[in-house]
């Protein structure tokens, strides 16, 4: 079906999943996000297993976080300037052979690991965060064009739904693997998955590349991005919000240390673990389907990202396997409140020919929560013991909310159906 007969007469919940080359790019990023939620736990646990030391755990977000920052806005100049698809099929190459790598250092007999330690795969590590850089700004570019404007909303609800459905596949996948069958096993899968991603993707239809100022310098598009984000309070609002609160409430990169140290399981349990918050995120997915959060869009993401705090600090409190995984759901569902009303900002307040550039910017935001937020969880064990730093990270992200929700009073009116 072609993405313009579809009609805005009426609000379809699955409107956008009608659309064929939609359903095949979000299958390939099913697959891809399978991959790396995988090896992000594999190698979180193989690290843990090699040094106990809580502070490796952070060191990989940081090796993760710095060159996919540093690499960010040429990302996002080269989404806006090449061809999407190609450079999505190129750097998922790339992190294949970075998986690959992972492989080889799990043999014992090569004695890779043995020889240089674990710093090998923090070079690994930083080749995924090139990777992902490069593939973030042409995702979110690509997928704008393959539906109409008045489908964006209900296509980052379903784009979120099936990215949190694989982010639970992902890690409780790569936990039982690890546990049962070993690393090699869980890394070969890995490998199985992005193959199958790189398969559906040559069937997507290549998009015409958008428009090109001819004769501008370099300089100024790789800071047009950041001109054009930070001119705009409701994306600059959204994004800050997003990343301060995750910066200091995620527990994600901790979730090792409490599986050994706090709750005595093992890396099964540490898969269920990391993939309760994307389930809560699903659950929230298939609400926000039905009942899109879109006239008080500021509102919703104020009660979301407290919410999150809340949670956090309640995690940190449990001693109890499953009422921490009950949690952990429930701040996947408040997060995802955010997710959703983030991007759908996002694709409604920017021009095609900006939106590598845009979204190259909001991966640093995202970048610098996630991965510089698992090396601040890290400092921050280390220094004030593990329970202590996540129910501060907690009362931060709360803190926050606060700050904001007085000095930002646009962001807090937010309503997404003036923008469409």
């Amino acid at each position: 079906m072609n993405p313009d007969d579809i009609s805005p007469v009426k609000h379809d919940a699955y409107a956008v999943l009608k659309v064929r080359d939609f359903r095949l790019f979000m299958t390939f990023r099913f697959f891809t996000t399978i991959a790396f939620q995988m090896q992000g736990l594999i190698v979180g646990w193989q690290m843990y297993e090699f040094t106990r030391d809580p502070l490796a755990l952070g060191l990989i977000g940081l090796a993760e976080a710095l060159p996919n920052i540093a690499t960010a806005l040429y990302a996002g100049h080269a989404a806006d300037r090449y061809n999407r698809k190609r450079i999505i099929v190129w750097f998922t190459l790339l992190f294949l052979v970075g998986t690959t790598l992972l492989f080889l250092f799990s043999i014992k007999k090569l004695g890779l690991v043995a020889a240089f330690g674990v710093f090998p795969i923090y070079l690994v590590v930083m080749i995924s965060g090139i990777s992902r850089s490069f593939l973030y700004p042409s995702i979110v570019a690509l997928m704008s064009q393959l539906i109409p404007r008045h489908l964006y909303t209900n296509a980052s609800t379903w784009n979120s739904t099936m990215w949190h459905v694989a982010a639970i596949t992902g890690p409780a996948l790569g936990g039982m693997i690890y546990g049962f069958f070993g690393v090699r096993v869980a890394y070969l899968t890995v490998l199985f998955f992005l193959m199958l991603a790189l398969s559906l993707l040559f069937f997507v239809k290549n998009r015409p590349l958008p428009q090109f100022v001819e004769g501008e310098k370099l300089v100024q598009r790789l800071s047009s991005g950041l001109r054009f984000v930070f001119k705009n309070q409701i994306l600059l609002g959204t994004m800050s919000l997003d990343m301060f609160a995750v910066l200091f409430g995620g527990a994600v990169a901790m979730l090792p240390v409490f599986t050994a140290e706090v709750l005595m399981v093992g890396p099964q349990g540490l898969g269920f673990l990391r993939a309760a918050p994307m389930l809560g995120a699903v659950m929230m997915s298939l609400v926000m389907a039905h009942r899109p959060p879109m006239v008080h869009a500021g509102r919703f993401l104020m009660i979301g990202v407290a919410g999150f705090g809340l949670s956090i600090i309640c995690f940190a409190l449990s001693r109890n396997f499953y009422l921490s995984l009950f949690l952990l759901i429930l701040s996947g569902m408040f997060d995802n409140i955010s997710v959703i009303i983030r991007s759908t900002a996002m694709q409604l307040l920017t021009p095609d020919e900006m939106r590598g550039r845009v979204a190259s910017v909001n991966a640093i935001f995202i970048g610098s929560s996630n991965e510089i937020g698992s090396f601040e969880s890290g400092v921050a064990a280390k220094i004030m013991g593990l329970i202590p730093s996540v129910i501060f990270g907690g009362m931060m992200t709360l803190g926050i909310v606060g700050f904001t929700a007085k000095f930002a009073p646009r962001l807090r009116r937010l309503n997404l159906r003036e923008i469409d």
